[in-house]
């Protein structure tokens, strides 16, 4: 690889504070269980309260991503990833920094005046998590905010759909996109949530197919994106005619690999969860990882599979407990 970063990732900086809870508290606070739903401060904090106990770990979606990147690559190095988004002008937002520096991630973070962000992520006995996240400084961030000089030395862009969800925000993302489609830089876009295809459907699709070359999403996403009621093979074929490479993530099965057109179905692996946080962004490190690694896609996959299942065995985006290496050889590299 001859870029000097490997993942530049763009999103909303958020502390988790993930508490075990059961169905009745969800349904008590009026969500849908398995959502993200966006709050103001005092409904976060109302969250919270009812709650109680909890743990705190760094989150937001594509900071989970460049940081399992980089706990992948103290087994075989790639370069290292970035992140930006907005934090606040808090000890929380220093502490996110600092975090992110000691765990082998090059930070670019902007600092507001708004607090730092927050996501309260209720897990069922079920092991789904419901999510009410407060974005605060989040919100904050502008294309003025964008190091497009050290997004031109990355070898992928990587950015979610929740970047639609401010005028500003996706006024970033779409210059970012710009600037890594002008520097020769891959975008990999993932859906990240059906609420969020619901709002930006039509923005999506006009935006995908000129600028993005490797899209996540799974199976409920993707048939919002592209027709209810489709069977996972019309899905990834269908999604293979918006990106050179689509991914279509159906949990515990695995996932369904639309590489310029030939489609392959990667099993997953049995584990026994404990919290389904940060999959799908565990998922996409997986895959970037093998792509930067020059995997073929059917391995990357497979690696994809293997770091999602094992992020579900643990609390949140805990990634201390990690063995790369483990991971790596599990599937088969």
């Amino acid at each position: 690889m001859g870029q000097e970063y490997s993942v530049f990732g763009l999103e909303n900086p958020l502390f988790d504070r993930v508490a075990a809870v059961s169905d009745e508290l969800v349904a008590a606070v009026g969500a849908p269980k398995g959502t993200m739903n966006l709050v103001d401060h005092a409904q976060m904090r109302r969250v919270l309260e009812l709650a109680r106990g909890f743990r705190s770990i760094p989150g937001g979606s594509a900071a989970n991503t460049v940081r399992a990147v980089a706990a992948l690559s103290r087994a075989r190095a790639v370069p290292p990833p970035v992140y930006s988004g907005a934090v606040g002008c808090d000890p929380e937002g220093e502490e996110y920094g600092r975090i992110l520096e000691a765990q082998g991630v090059v930070a670019r973070l902007a600092c507001k005046q708004e607090p730092t962000g927050c996501s309260v992520i209720l897990v069922t006995p079920d092991r789904e998590r419901t999510m009410f996240t407060f974005l605060g400084a989040c919100r904050e961030y502008t294309p003025a905010d964008l190091d497009q000089g050290l997004l031109a030395r990355s070898r992928y862009l990587y950015l979610t759909g929740y970047m639609w969800d401010t005028e500003n925000q996706r006024q970033a993302a779409l210059l970012a996109g710009s600037t890594a489609l002008a520097e020769g830089v891959g975008v990999a876009f993932d859906l990240a949530d059906p609420f969020a295809v619901r709002r930006y459907r039509r923005q999506y699709l006009s935006w995908i197919p000129a600028h993005v070359e490797v899209l996540f999403g799974n199976r409920e996403e993707f048939r919002l994106l592209l027709g209810e009621g489709l069977a996972d093979e019309e899905l990834a074929g269908l999604a293979g005619e918006l990106a050179p490479q689509a991914v279509l993530k159906i949990g515990a099965e695995g996932c369904l690999v639309n590489h310029f057109g030939r489609v392959t179905r990667v099993a997953g692996f049995p584990v026994t969860p404990v919290d389904t946080t940060a999959a799908g962004d565990c998922f996409a490190a997986g895959y970037l990882y093998g792509q930067l690694r020059g995997f073929p896609p059917e391995l990357s996959a497979r690696l994809a599979n293997r770091l999602a299942a094992w992020i579900v065995t643990v609390v949140g985006c805990d990634l201390e407990g990690l063995d790369p290496a483990e991971v790596l050889k599990a599937a088969g590299e």
